[in-house]
Parts: C-alpha cells; sequence; structure tokens
C-alpha cells in the first residue's frame, strides 16, 4: 500500500518548507525521544507467576496479546528462555537480595515483531509476615529511546564533524546510511539519491548494504509519478511509502528487480535544499512487507536533514572549486597573452614575429602550428611549431593551396572569418603522417582584410572548443598587430635609411693635402633622419669646402633643412669670396624657407682646405653656434679652436667671425656634434669636452681614423653602452707631408667636372 506525505498510519509527512520546520523538528524529537514510561509487576512463586501489573508493563513487552495475569513470566514471554531475566529472577527468590540492573538489553518479542529494548530495573524480593520470600517485585523504566538518543546523537555528531570537515560528500553519505542501518530496530537497507542540476533524474550516492546490480540499475532514474518509492518522492517532493512492494504499482516497472535483492518495502523521504529544490531521495528499505512508526518517519526526516547539509556542502564547495578553476584559467589566458604580447614586441621583423606565434601556439593550443601570408599575390608559409623537428619539417614542407573550395587557409583567407573543425583540413596536404585529426584556421586581419592565416592542428582525441577558439583568436588579433608593426618598422627603418644616404656623402672623396675620416650614428633605431649632418666638396683645383653641422629636431624637417644647407653651400661656394660669405647665404636660405619646412636653428662648422707647397694644410672657417672645433697635434693635448658666431636661422644679421689656422703634416681638425660631448652615463653625467679633449691626447700616427675611433670606444666606455640619445657626428681632417705615398692627388676641374689626375689612396 502506498502512502504519501498525511496519509496512511503512522505518517508523520515532510517538513513545510515555506512553514514552520522548528515545529516539525520538535515533532521529530518528541517522536524519537518521546517520555519514558514506569512498568510494576507482581511474581509469585519460585515460576513468578504474574500476579499482578500496570498497563505500562503490558504494553512494554508487547500489547493486548499478552495482557494476562495468573501465568508464569516464562510462559507469558517466551523469548525470555534464551536470555539472562529469567536466571536473575531466580537468584533474587532465592536469596532474598535485590538486583539492580541499568541499561539492560532485552529482545521483546517474537518473529518479525521482535524488538530491541532497553530497561533500568530493579528485582527486589516480596516477604509474608514470617519473613519467607514469596515472589519479587518488578519495577522499571524503559530507556530504549534514551539509548538510542544517545546513539543517533554520536553518529549525527560524527556526520557533522565530517561535513564540517569537508569530508568527501561519498563518505558522508555511506557513514549515514550505515548509521541508520546500525540505529533501526529491525534490518533497514538505506539508500540516498542524488538530483542531477536539471532535477529530472536520480543519481546513485550511497547504499552500502543495497546488492550492487539493484544500485547500478536504480542509478539514473527519472523523477517522475509512479516511477518507484523514490522517482514518485522526488517528483512529489514528499514522502512516499510503498509498504508492500510485491503488489504496489509504482513498482510495477522495477518489481522483478527489487524481488532479485530480495526487497519487500521502501519508504522515501525527498532530501530538500534550503530553497525548496531537489537535491536527492533517502529511502529504507525492509526485507518483509512493514508500514512505518512514527519514529521511523522521525528518523527519516532528521536524516533527510543531514544528508541536505552534506550535499548542499559538497554543492558548494563544487561550485567554489569550479569558480577558482575559471578564475585560474582566466588569469592563465592573461598571463598566456601579456606573455605573447611581450615576446611578439621584442622581434622588429615580422618574419620573426609570426614565428613567434607558432611558437607560443605550440603546445599550449594545439601540438602543431602553421602560419601563412600572402606575399606577392601568393600564399607562402613563413613559420612552424611541432614537437620534432621532422614533424616541423614535414609541416613547412606544405604550401597551402591557391583554389579556396578545396583548401582551408584558402578560404580563410578570402571570408576573413575562422574556420574549426573536428577533421583534416580538406586537399592535398601531409595530414596522415602528422596523425592530424583536426584544424582551427583563423585570419591575420588588417582593417577587416586577411593578409595571413594562423593554423592549429590536434593529433589526439581533443576538440578544439569554444574558450580555445576565442584564445586563438585574440593572439591572433595580436600577432596581427605585431606583425603588421614590425613590417611598418622595417619599411621605416628602410625609408630612413635611404633618406639619410642621400643626406650624406657616399664616401669622402681624396682631398689633395690630406685625409679626412668621419663618423655618423642616429639616435634611437634609426626610425627618423637624424639631424647631423658633413659634407666635404671642391671649389678649385686646390681649395676644397667641408661642413659639419646639426639642424634642431629629426626626421622630415630636419632633412628638409639638411638638404637646404647642404645644397645652399654647394650652390654658392664657387661664387662668394670666403666661408663667412657662405654661411651668410646659408643663414639667409633658413630665413627664407617657408614655414612648413621648419622653423628650428642650425649649427655649423663651414670651412676651405687649401694644401701648402711645403706640406700642410690652410684653414680657413667659421664657425656657427656650433661646438668648437679642437686641433690635434699628435701626442699633445688636444687644443680648441676659439673663434666665435651665433646660430643660424634666428637673425638676419648673425655674428660671423672667420678664423685661420694652419695644420703641419700629421695635425688635425676635429670637428663634433653635441651627441658625443652630451653622451650620459648611467648615473647621468654627460662626457663633456674635457672627457673628449683627454681622449683625443693618445698618439694617432696622422690617421684620423684612428681619432674617429679612439673617441668613439671612450664614449662608449663612459656610457656602458647604453643606448645613443642623439644623433653623434665627427669629421676629422689630417694634413698630410709632400711625400706621404697616401697624398691625394690635386684634381682638374675643367669641363666636365672634377676628376682624378694622379693615382691616389684616400680615407
Amino acid at each position: 500500500m502506498t502512502h504519501a506525505a498525511g496519509e496512511g498510519p503512522g505518517s508523520g509527512g515532510s517538513p513545510d518548507v515555506g512553514g514552520s520546520f522548528a515545529g516539525t523538528a520538535e515533532r521529530d524529537l518528541h517522536a524519537l525521544f518521546g517520555q519514558s514510561t514506569a512498568v510494576f509487576a507482581a511474581l509469585a512463586g519460585p515460576a513468578h507467576v504474574v500476579e499482578a501489573a500496570n498497563a505500562a508493563f503490558f504494553t512494554a513487552i508487547g500489547g493486548d496479546a499478552r495482557t494476562r495475569t495468573g501465568v508464569p513470566l516464562a510462559q507469558l514471554m517466551p523469548e525470555l528462555a534464551d536470555q539472562r531475566f529469567l536466571a536473575l529472577l531466580d537468584q533474587v527468590y532465592g536469596t532474598g537480595e535485590r538486583y539492580v540492573g541499568r541499561e539492560e538489553r532485552i529482545l521483546l518479542g517474537t518473529g518479525g515483531d521482535m524488538r530491541e529494548a532497553f530497561f533500568d530495573f530493579t528485582y527486589e524480593p516480596r516477604f509474608d509476615g514470617g519473613g519467607r520470600v514469596i515472589g519479587v517485585r518488578v519495577i522499571g523504566v524503559e530507556t530504549t529511546q534514551m539509548v538510542h538518543a544517545r546513539r543517533l546523537a554520536a553518529e549525527h555528531r560524527v556526520l557533522l564533524e565530517q561535513i564540517a570537515r569537508q569530508a568527501p560528500m561519498e563518505q558522508v553519505l555511506e557513514g549515514m546510511a550505515r548509521a541508520i542501518e546500525d540505529l533501526a530496530a529491525k534490518e533497514v537497507l538505506a539508500s540516498v539519491l542524488l538530483a542531477d542540476a536539471d532535477g529530472q533524474h536520480l543519481r546513485h550516492g550511497a547504499g552500502p548494504s543495497l546488492p550492487a546490480f539493484y544500485n547500478a540499475a536504480i542509478d539514473g532514474i527519472a523523477t517522475g509519478e509512479g516511477v518507484g518509492s523514490c522517482g514518485t518522492a522526488a517528483h512529489r517532493r514528499a514522502p512516499v511509502i510503498v509498504t508492500d512492494i510485491a503488489t504496489d504499482p509504482f513498482w510495477d516497472d522495477f518489481r522483478d528487480l527489487a524481488e532479485r535483492a530480495r526487497l519487500a518495502s521502501c519508504w522515501s523521504t525527498p532530501i530538500l535544499a534550503r530553497d525548496g529544490s531537489l537535491l536527492g531521495t533517502f529511502a529504507m528499505y525492509h526485507r518483509t512487507p512493514r508500514a512505518p512508526h512514527e519514529a521511523d518517519l522521525a528518523l527519516a526526516r532528521v536524516f533527510a536533514d543531514t544528508a541536505a547539509l552534506a550535499i548542499e556542502r559538497h554543492q558548494a564547495d563544487e561550485a567554489r572549486r569550479a569558480a577558482e578553476a575559471r578564475e585560474q584559467a582566466a588569469r592563465d589566458d592573461v598571463a598566456f597573452l601579456l606573455e605573447a604580447s611581450t615576446r611578439l614586441g621584442t622581434d622588429l621583423d615580422h618574419t620573426q614575429t609570426l614565428q613567434r606565434v607558432a611558437e607560443l601556439c605550440a603546445p599550449k593550443l594545439a601540438p602543431l602550428c602553421a602560419v601563412d601570408m600572402v606575399a606577392g599575390g601568393r600564399v607562402r608559409r613563413i613559420a612552424t611549431a611541432a614537437p620534432t623537428p621532422a614533424e616541423e619539417s614535414l609541416l613547412a614542407s606544405h604550401t597551402p593551396g591557391q583554389d579556396a573550395a578545396d583548401d582551408v587557409v584558402a578560404r580563410v583567407l578570402a571570408s576573413g572569418r575562422s574556420e574549426v573543425a573536428r577533421r583534416p583540413p580538406g586537399g592535398p596536404g601531409p595530414w596522415h603522417d602528422l596523425k592530424v585529426t583536426g584544424y582551427l584556421c583563423v585570419p591575420l586581419l588588417q582593417r577587416g582584410t586577411a593578409f595571413g592565416a594562423l593554423t592549429l592542428l590536434t593529433t589526439g582525441e581533443d576538440a578544439f572548443d569554444g574558450h580555445t577558439v576565442a584564445l586563438a583568436e585574440e593572439l591572433a588579433r595580436r600577432a596581427a598587430s605585431a606583425a603588421l608593426n614590425a613590417r611598418q618598422y622595417t619599411e621605416r627603418v628602410a625609408l630612413a635609411r635611404d633618406l639619410q644616404a642621400g643626406l650624406l656623402l657616399p664616401e669622402v672623396p681624396p682631398v689633395p693635402g690630406a685625409r679626412i675620416a668621419t663618423y655618423y650614428h642616429p639616435a634611437g633605431e634609426g626610425l627618423d633622419v637624424g639631424g647631423d649632418f658633413y659634407d666635404v666638396f671642391p671649389l678649385s683645383d686646390t681649395t676644397w669646402a667641408f661642413m659639419l653641422g646639426d639642424v634642431c629636431g629629426r626626421g622630415a624637417t630636419a632633412a628638409t633643412t639638411t638638404a637646404l644647407v647642404r645644397h645652399t653651400a654647394r650652390a654658392v661656394a664657387h661664387l662668394l669670396p670666403g666661408p663667412d660669405a657662405v654661411v651668410q647665404a646659408v643663414n639667409q636660405a633658413l630665413l627664407n624657407r617657408p614655414p612648413s619646412h621648419g622653423t628650428g636653428f642650425v649649427t655649423l662648422v663651414y670651412g676651405h682646405l687649401t694644401p701648402l707647397d711645403d706640406g700642410g694644410l690652410d684653414v680657413t672657417l667659421v664657425r656657427a653656434g656650433h661646438t668648437f672645433p679642437l686641433h690635434l697635434a699628435d701626442g699633445h693635448a688636444a687644443r680648441t679652436v676659439d673663434c666665435e658666431g651665433s646660430l643660424l636661422g634666428i637673425t638676419p644679421d648673425p655674428h660671423l667671425a672667420t678664423h685661420r689656422l694652419r695644420l703641419r703634416p700629421a695635425e688635425s681638425l676635429v670637428l663634433y656634434t653635441d651627441g658625443l660631448t652630451e653622451a650620459r652615463d648611467p648615473a647621468g653625467d654627460q662626457f663633456g669636452e674635457d672627457r673628449l679633449a683627454h681622449a683625443l691626447t693618445a698618439r694617432h700616427g696622422g690617421r684620423p681614423q684612428r681619432v674617429i675611433d679612439t673617441l668613439i670606444q671612450a664614449v662608449h666606455a663612459f656610457t656602458g653602452g647604453k643606448g645613443v640619445d642623439d644623433d653623434q657626428a665627427a669629421l676629422v681632417v689630417t694634413a698630410t707631408a709632400p711625400d706621404d705615398p697616401e697624398r691625394a692627388p690635386a684634381v682638374d676641374l675643367g669641363e666636365g667636372g672634377p676628376r682624378e689626375v694622379a693615382p691616389h689612396t684616400a680615407r
């Protein structure tokens, strides 16, 4: 017979989640640990005939069927024959001494009605007027409920401690099932089923005493009306009592299974969360048909509530672990992308950048990775990564096809959208040899147009999930940006280098009576045209012009100003009488330039060289706001060429003074820009003019290149090899002797321009 909550005999119902849970709990405790009742019986003679007893005595030993007097106790309670209580009665009757027992265990009833009970009792002898023992008086209090209460409290405390210690839920549920089986007065087989997240199915949780085949058979049963005791209880959210499985319609689909497991009755209680949602069911099976007492239902509710605590704690822990796993995965993704961004930014060559992309992907995202790029109208494979060199070589040897319908790379390049599949790519390729089982191809985009593709290949059971696709697409976005930046950087460096080359001498020309060496190093990475410049050009067959200057600023404006200064000087130097007039013409050209071509000032040293018959050079120069030239005699301290002059491009009438000096053979004139003197060490101190002059006191043997090498080595040693903050340039003119084998010959400046008139060697 089936009873739901509030139905049938002894049904106590389930707690109303929305009502007074405290009231229900109090009723359960009362049913489990109700008040004890004193029992009394008067026994006569050595046969212990029941003369009189109170109602509580007869109730305790079996109820109406045993409510009789005038019969020996052994006849009334035959189960005592195998227990020691009759022997104790004989002892008290024979000795006249009373006996006191505490929580003595006794089995009452026979067969299926037998129950375990505990009593505190006293056996007192009864005497007649002559002091002879005529019987025994039995006075006792049943303590069964108190004993069970202590056992239940102990088991319950253990379970709660396990829950508090976050013991595995399986351990808690199995311990709870075994505790119930131990506490029950009759044989009980306990089971716990857990609800799926959707509440539509029940999964095995615990059933230590049920046959393994039975637990396996009911694992995953649906919740619904008429689906056994547990499926129905889960559906109703109320206890379902089936007293006889053999006849109950709820068990029509499971009756044969229950018969194999020797199960005859099943009482199922739903396990509910605090919000009323279903967590599972708790069932008590019996070997014989049986209806529950109120205490049985109360026990089921107490342990159902305990199971709810364990399951909710487990779910909370699982949710926390899942959240921590998601958080850790998110941190790992961020760390991966940050590392990727850092590594992608270290290379200024786009090919190397994309090779780093491939190395980052394998094996983080997939065991195999290839990067393809469109170049010259064709798709080229420019980067690969694989577990072994042989596999990498095999992957690198494959060239993507051009047919968009046949090749995944071509399709992605055409569509600009990612493509993923759990199969090898279509078309020819080393997919079989590489054991490829799936692919993900992501475009590298520039303003919505694909210029390349990142292809990831799997070789096992794993497939690309949404998380991997999103991570690969973000990496591809960063890789595309880094590759484009690297390519633009390369192009910009090449442009700056070509433009700078056009503003400097391609090579130093041979100058009669002199050796000349130059040095130039731009600041930074060489992305912009520098502001430093130099030039050497002939004015006549005996006179040469030289200059070294510094333009305010960098880039295109500096290039425009540099070209203006050099070309103006070259254009007017043949027409004007001296260096001061040439510099004045340069100043006027700067003042006349349009604002779009720059407005910055220029510093300059400009002069003329004329070789002397007896060796040496006659030098006439003008210094316009530039660093002071140095006159260097081999092995002597460098001497500053003291000539004053104003910046150019500021005022129409700058102060310009002409200075003249003679360089004897092996003596040098050293011109340099402030990028050398203002170079800083790690502490921030400048190299300065004093250190520069001191570095040039060494012997140089009349070789200007050795002068420059010494100077640059001194600057590098001072700065510790750190980057150049400003452009650096130097020009060294060294006079030669008439018999110097490396002395340059005169230059014929007749029709057709300069031409060599004798063999020469120049530096």
